[in-house]
């Protein structure tokens, strides 16, 4: 009987609702480990998890039963709730809608994971609109900036 194999490398960035800077550096590993468990128990593979005081970057390999947006779907849902359980941040904390989803080659994993670990070096130099916008148009993906990530900059 024949099998099913793929090979579907996803990075997804995501944003804090209102593009607050409230990821502190004390606890954003704890999230990050936090958010990796998640696509683990999903039966998703993760390579990497970093982010920002303002975003997320999840990298991983995608088992295809899922879809992309059910997948980011339960990590935002469940990674949300256990923050405010936590009480990392004052107040209610939620993702902001929506997200970047990018396909990578296998050839192409060690670039992008090195790349997400060195995120805060990373924004030393360049915004998180700045990083976003150029993604999208990397991936030749069709935009309308009205309605990409909100951003207050």
């Amino acid at each position: 009987m024949a099998n099913t194999y793929t090979q579907l490398n996803m990075h997804v960035v995501f944003a804090v609702k209102g593009r607050e800077n409230i990821l502190q550096s004390k606890f954003r590993p704890e999230i990050f480990k936090y958010i990796s468990g998640i696509l683990h128990n999903i039966e998703q593979y993760p390579l990497a998890v970093n982010g920002y005081k303002d975003h997320v970057h999840v990298f991983f390999e995608m088992q295809p039963a899922k879809s992309l947006s059910d997948i980011i779907r339960v990590v935002k849902s469940n990674s949300s709730k256990w923050i405010n359980e936590n009480k990392f941040v004052t107040g209610k904390f939620s993702w902001q809608e929506g997200y970047g989803g990018f396909s990578y080659s296998r050839s192409q994993r060690n670039n992008v994971i090195q790349y997400i670990i060195k995120q805060e070096e990373h924004h030393k130099k360049k915004t998180f609109r700045e990083e976003y916008l150029k993604l999208l148009k990397l991936f030749e993906i069709d935009f309308d900036e009205h309605y990409v990530f909100e951003f207050y900059e």
